[in-house]
């Protein structure tokens, strides 16, 4: 089985309040990166990342989070829009995997509802990615209740999609994800996802005769 992370190997997303203002046209408002800030936005999206808190609670805290330096509207048009497009060349990449049939696939993603949505669509509405809805199972942490780098995502991934871990490939941006990953024994590939990312699964896929 292939299994992909989804951000930095499938769909490229922002890692700052800032770089996601500057992406989005927003104003960079000064404060908003004071630590004790940060760790509010940040202990709010682990727990909605764990499916913990809904929706609603969720914006309530990131709101607090920003102190008033931004509206909730601007919050939640930054959070909702933090996921932004492929990566360049990634779905043909996996559109081949998928079409060779030589290897199950996966995603396996540290995810909320609201990301969610638009990567895998849902309630007859389409997702505004196609790569990850392209492969067979899809996994995500809000779903689980349970993310990466904990070891218990690992275990539970590989009993529901009925694996061994030597026979998954695994793709991921993040060291811990990667280490985590191999300490299981998965066949675990970190991406760079400041370079070019399809040409670096390609290349594993190619070693291992999946494409």
């Amino acid at each position: 089985m292939v299994c992909f992370d989804i951000g930095g190997v499938l769909v490229k997303h922002y890692r700052t309040w800032p770089e996601a203002c500057a992406g989005l046209g927003i104003e960079y408002r000064e404060g908003i990166d004071d630590p004790g800030l940060l760790a509010m936005r940040r202990a709010a999206g682990r727990q909605f990342a764990l499916g913990r808190i809904g929706e609603d609670e969720f914006f309530s805290e990131l709101v607090r989070g920003v102190a008033g330096l931004y509206t909730p509207a601007e919050v939640r048009h930054v959070h909702t829009h933090w996921i932004t497009s492929e990566y360049d060349g990634i779905g043909e990449v996996v559109g081949r995997l998928v079409g060779l049939g030589r290897a199950r696939t996966a995603v396996l993603s540290n995810t909320n509802a609201v990301h969610w949505r638009r990567l895998a669509g849902g309630d007859g509405v389409p997702a505004d990615f196609p790569t990850p809805g392209r492969v067979q199972r899809l996994f995500a942490s809000h779903l689980m209740g349970l993310a990466k780098p904990d070891p218990a995502i690992y275990a539970t991934f590989e009993k529901e999609a009925g694996v061994e871990p030597h026979e998954i490939l695994f793709f991921d941006d993040l060291p811990e994800n990667i280490e985590a990953a191999a300490a299981r024994g998965w066949r675990a590939n970190r991406v760079d996802h400041t370079g070019d990312t399809a040409a670096q699964v390609q290349a594993v896929l190619e070693s291992h005769g999946l494409i």
